[in-house]
Protein backbone atom coordinates (compact mmCIF):
# COMPACT_ATOMS: atom_id res chain seq x y z
CA UNK A 1 0.00 0.00 0.00
CA UNK A 2 1.59 3.44 -1.62
CA UNK A 3 1.19 6.10 1.87
CA UNK A 4 0.25 9.07 0.70
CA UNK A 5 2.94 12.35 0.56
CA UNK A 6 1.20 15.05 2.07
CA UNK A 7 1.15 17.90 -0.11
CA UNK A 8 3.82 21.02 1.39
CA UNK A 9 1.68 24.10 2.43
CA UNK A 10 3.19 27.12 0.57
CA UNK A 11 2.43 30.65 2.07
CA UNK A 12 -0.02 33.24 0.28
CA UNK A 13 1.89 35.35 -1.50
CA UNK A 14 -0.81 36.85 -3.35
CA UNK A 15 0.10 40.59 -1.69
CA UNK A 16 3.67 40.28 -1.61
CA UNK A 17 5.65 42.83 -3.99
CA UNK A 18 8.62 40.69 -5.44
CA UNK A 19 9.85 43.82 -7.31
CA UNK A 20 9.62 47.10 -7.36
CA UNK A 21 11.67 48.04 -11.03
CA UNK A 22 13.96 50.08 -9.06
CA UNK A 23 17.21 50.58 -11.18
CA UNK A 24 20.51 49.81 -10.06
CA UNK A 25 22.38 52.77 -8.76
CA UNK A 26 25.48 53.25 -11.12
CA UNK A 27 27.18 51.73 -13.89
CA UNK A 28 30.40 50.87 -12.00
CA UNK A 29 27.90 48.38 -10.03
CA UNK A 30 26.26 47.05 -12.79
CA UNK A 31 28.94 45.93 -14.86
CA UNK A 32 30.84 44.55 -11.13
CA UNK A 33 27.55 42.61 -10.70
CA UNK A 34 27.82 40.90 -14.43
CA UNK A 35 31.16 40.65 -14.18
CA UNK A 36 30.45 38.38 -11.06
CA UNK A 37 27.29 36.75 -12.80
CA UNK A 38 29.13 36.12 -16.57
CA UNK A 39 32.27 34.62 -15.53
CA UNK A 40 30.56 32.18 -13.94
CA UNK A 41 28.43 30.83 -15.80
CA UNK A 42 30.96 31.19 -18.85
CA UNK A 43 33.72 29.11 -16.76
CA UNK A 44 32.29 27.48 -13.88
CA UNK A 45 30.83 23.78 -13.19
CA UNK A 46 29.90 24.06 -9.99
CA UNK A 47 31.27 23.42 -6.86
CA UNK A 48 33.14 20.03 -6.02
CA UNK A 49 31.46 17.02 -5.58
CA UNK A 50 32.87 13.89 -4.20
CA UNK A 51 32.95 11.17 -6.12
CA UNK A 52 31.65 12.97 -9.47
CA UNK A 53 33.06 14.91 -12.21
CA UNK A 54 29.66 15.97 -13.26
CA UNK A 55 28.85 19.62 -12.74
CA UNK A 56 26.55 20.93 -10.50
CA UNK A 57 23.27 23.39 -11.26
CA UNK A 58 23.61 26.62 -9.49
CA UNK A 59 21.82 30.19 -9.90
CA UNK A 60 24.26 33.20 -9.57
CA UNK A 61 21.88 36.66 -10.34
CA UNK A 62 21.70 40.08 -9.16
CA UNK A 63 19.43 42.66 -7.80
CA UNK A 64 16.68 40.18 -7.30
CA UNK A 65 14.89 39.88 -3.91
CA UNK A 66 15.51 37.40 -0.85
CA UNK A 67 12.78 36.38 0.44
CA UNK A 68 13.47 34.37 3.80
CA UNK A 69 9.25 34.88 4.79
CA UNK A 70 6.76 36.33 3.90
CA UNK A 71 6.12 38.32 7.07
CA UNK A 72 9.62 39.85 6.80
CA UNK A 73 11.03 42.36 3.98
CA UNK A 74 13.26 40.95 1.76
CA UNK A 75 17.12 41.90 1.13
CA UNK A 76 17.90 42.68 -2.44
CA UNK A 77 21.97 41.96 -2.81
CA UNK A 78 24.12 43.46 -5.34
CA UNK A 79 25.03 39.64 -6.09
CA UNK A 80 23.44 36.30 -4.76
CA UNK A 81 25.28 32.38 -5.49
CA UNK A 82 23.03 29.60 -4.94
CA UNK A 83 24.01 25.94 -5.54
CA UNK A 84 21.97 22.42 -6.54
CA UNK A 85 18.88 24.86 -7.68
CA UNK A 86 16.95 25.41 -10.89
CA UNK A 87 14.87 28.07 -11.48
CA UNK A 88 11.11 26.62 -11.72
CA UNK A 89 8.69 26.80 -14.57
CA UNK A 90 6.64 28.90 -15.72
CA UNK A 91 9.58 31.33 -15.15
CA UNK A 92 6.87 34.69 -15.36
CA UNK A 93 4.78 32.80 -12.41
CA UNK A 94 4.92 35.46 -9.61
CA UNK A 95 6.21 32.52 -7.17
CA UNK A 96 9.44 31.83 -10.03
CA UNK A 97 10.65 35.38 -10.53
CA UNK A 98 12.33 35.76 -7.24
CA UNK A 99 14.33 33.82 -4.25
CA UNK A 100 11.86 32.38 -1.99
CA UNK A 101 13.33 30.28 0.62
CA UNK A 102 10.26 28.03 0.71
CA UNK A 103 10.14 27.42 -2.83
CA UNK A 104 14.11 26.81 -3.53
CA UNK A 105 14.32 25.23 -0.38
CA UNK A 106 17.43 26.64 1.06
CA UNK A 107 18.76 30.03 1.52
CA UNK A 108 21.62 31.35 -1.12
CA UNK A 109 25.57 29.69 -0.04
CA UNK A 110 26.60 33.31 -0.71
CA UNK A 111 25.51 37.07 -1.49
CA UNK A 112 27.83 40.34 -2.22
CA UNK A 113 27.05 43.65 -1.58
CA UNK A 114 29.14 46.42 -3.71
CA UNK A 115 29.34 49.61 -1.89
CA UNK A 116 28.66 52.99 -3.60
CA UNK A 117 28.30 55.21 -0.68
CA UNK A 118 28.33 55.12 3.23
CA UNK A 119 25.10 54.90 3.66
CA UNK A 120 24.07 51.10 3.07
CA UNK A 121 25.24 49.75 6.46
CA UNK A 122 26.75 46.90 4.50
CA UNK A 123 28.93 46.50 7.66
CA UNK A 124 26.28 46.94 10.33
CA UNK A 125 22.05 46.31 9.39
CA UNK A 126 22.91 44.08 5.76
CA UNK A 127 25.74 42.23 8.15
CA UNK A 128 22.98 41.23 10.54
CA UNK A 129 19.87 40.32 8.34
CA UNK A 130 22.08 38.26 5.77
CA UNK A 131 23.28 36.11 9.24
CA UNK A 132 19.19 36.33 10.48
CA UNK A 133 18.52 34.44 6.85
CA UNK A 134 21.24 32.10 7.66
CA UNK A 135 23.19 32.94 4.73
CA UNK A 136 26.38 30.68 4.58
CA UNK A 137 28.72 33.60 3.35
CA UNK A 138 28.59 36.81 3.18
CA UNK A 139 30.96 39.41 1.05
CA UNK A 140 31.20 43.76 1.38
CA UNK A 141 33.27 44.82 -1.90
CA UNK A 142 34.16 48.70 -1.20
CA UNK A 143 36.60 49.65 -3.80
CA UNK A 144 35.93 53.20 -3.42
CA UNK A 145 36.91 52.83 0.31
CA UNK A 146 34.01 54.21 1.99
CA UNK A 147 33.74 51.82 4.45
CA UNK A 148 37.81 52.06 5.61
CA UNK A 149 41.27 51.31 4.45
CA UNK A 150 40.23 47.34 3.23
CA UNK A 151 38.52 47.06 0.11
CA UNK A 152 37.18 43.42 0.79
CA UNK A 153 35.32 42.29 3.52
CA UNK A 154 34.45 38.38 3.81
CA UNK A 155 32.60 36.45 6.47
CA UNK A 156 31.04 33.22 7.42
CA UNK A 157 28.30 32.42 9.36
CA UNK A 158 28.91 31.33 12.34
CA UNK A 159 26.35 30.05 14.82
CA UNK A 160 24.71 33.04 14.66
CA UNK A 161 27.27 35.46 13.54
CA UNK A 162 28.96 36.47 10.24
CA UNK A 163 32.76 36.18 11.63
CA UNK A 164 35.88 37.36 9.38
CA UNK A 165 37.39 34.83 7.12
CA UNK A 166 39.59 35.22 4.34
CA UNK A 167 37.56 35.27 0.51
CA UNK A 168 37.94 31.93 0.46
CA UNK A 169 34.81 29.82 0.38
CA UNK A 170 35.81 26.72 0.91
CA UNK A 171 32.21 24.42 -0.07
CA UNK A 172 31.98 26.27 -3.09
CA UNK A 173 35.33 25.79 -3.89
CA UNK A 174 35.68 29.49 -5.05
CA UNK A 175 37.43 32.36 -3.69
CA UNK A 176 37.33 36.33 -4.47
CA UNK A 177 40.45 38.39 -5.24
CA UNK A 178 40.70 42.16 -6.71
CA UNK A 179 41.94 42.23 -10.40
CA UNK A 180 43.09 45.19 -11.81
CA UNK A 181 42.62 45.22 -15.75
CA UNK A 182 39.49 46.29 -17.95
CA UNK A 183 36.32 44.49 -18.35
CA UNK A 184 33.85 46.06 -21.74
CA UNK A 185 36.21 49.22 -22.08
CA UNK A 186 36.38 50.38 -18.36
CA UNK A 187 39.13 49.97 -16.15
CA UNK A 188 39.54 48.28 -12.81
CA UNK A 189 39.87 47.33 -9.52
CA UNK A 190 37.25 44.46 -10.15
CA UNK A 191 36.00 42.03 -7.95
CA UNK A 192 36.82 38.30 -9.92
CA UNK A 193 36.37 34.96 -9.10
CA UNK A 194 39.40 33.14 -8.42
CA UNK A 195 40.57 28.92 -8.44
CA UNK A 196 42.51 27.66 -5.65
CA UNK A 197 45.56 28.44 -7.79
CA UNK A 198 44.94 32.14 -7.89
CA UNK A 199 43.95 32.16 -11.45
CA UNK A 200 40.55 33.99 -12.19
CA UNK A 201 37.60 32.54 -14.05
CA UNK A 202 37.59 33.93 -17.26
CA UNK A 203 34.54 35.76 -18.92
CA UNK A 204 33.24 34.15 -22.33
CA UNK A 205 34.83 37.18 -24.24
CA UNK A 206 38.49 36.12 -22.70
CA UNK A 207 38.01 32.70 -23.21
CA UNK A 208 36.96 33.91 -26.80
CA UNK A 209 40.35 35.75 -27.22
CA UNK A 210 42.29 33.07 -25.12
CA UNK A 211 41.18 30.56 -27.94
CA UNK A 212 41.67 32.89 -30.62
CA UNK A 213 45.42 33.61 -29.37
CA UNK A 214 45.89 29.72 -29.14
CA UNK A 215 45.01 29.02 -32.41
CA UNK A 216 46.99 32.11 -33.88
CA UNK A 217 49.79 30.74 -32.43
CA UNK A 218 48.99 27.23 -33.63
CA UNK A 219 48.77 28.50 -37.24
CA UNK A 220 52.09 30.47 -36.89
CA UNK A 221 53.79 27.24 -35.44
CA UNK A 222 52.53 25.18 -38.06
CA UNK A 223 53.58 28.02 -40.86
CA UNK A 224 57.18 27.96 -39.27
CA UNK A 225 57.16 24.03 -39.57
CA UNK A 226 56.25 24.47 -43.22
CA UNK A 227 58.91 27.09 -43.53
CA UNK A 228 61.61 25.10 -42.35
CA UNK A 229 60.48 22.08 -44.34
CA UNK A 230 60.63 24.19 -47.51
CA UNK A 231 64.22 25.67 -46.75
CA UNK A 232 65.28 22.49 -46.21
CA UNK A 233 63.82 21.02 -49.65
CA UNK A 234 65.01 24.33 -51.17
CA UNK A 235 68.65 23.59 -49.99
CA UNK A 236 68.73 19.95 -50.72
CA UNK A 237 67.97 20.90 -54.28
CA UNK A 238 70.51 23.50 -54.37
CA UNK A 239 72.83 20.76 -53.13
CA UNK A 240 72.02 18.26 -55.78
CA UNK A 241 72.23 21.25 -58.44
CA UNK A 242 75.76 22.22 -57.52
CA UNK A 243 76.65 18.50 -57.36
CA UNK A 244 76.02 17.68 -61.09
CA UNK A 245 77.63 20.39 -62.03
CA UNK A 246 80.54 19.28 -61.03
CA UNK A 247 79.81 16.01 -62.30
CA UNK A 248 78.95 14.24 -59.48
CA UNK A 249 75.39 11.88 -59.32
CA UNK A 250 74.03 13.13 -56.12
CA UNK A 251 71.47 10.10 -56.07
CA UNK A 252 74.92 7.87 -56.11
CA UNK A 253 76.43 5.71 -53.30
CA UNK A 254 80.02 7.66 -54.24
Amino acid sequence: MELAIPAVERPDISGLVVEDDTPVDNLPSEKQQRLLTESLYASWAGPPSEGSEQPRPFLAAANVGLFASVKRPPLVPDFFLSVDVVPAEPRWAKENRTYLFWEFGKPPELVIEVVSNREGEELGKKRRGYAAMRIPYYVVYDPARHLGEAALHAFELRGDLHVPIQPWFETLGLGLVEWDGEFEGMGGPWLRWRREDGAVLPTGAERAESERKRAESERKRAESERKRADDAETRAQRLAARLRELGVDPDGDA
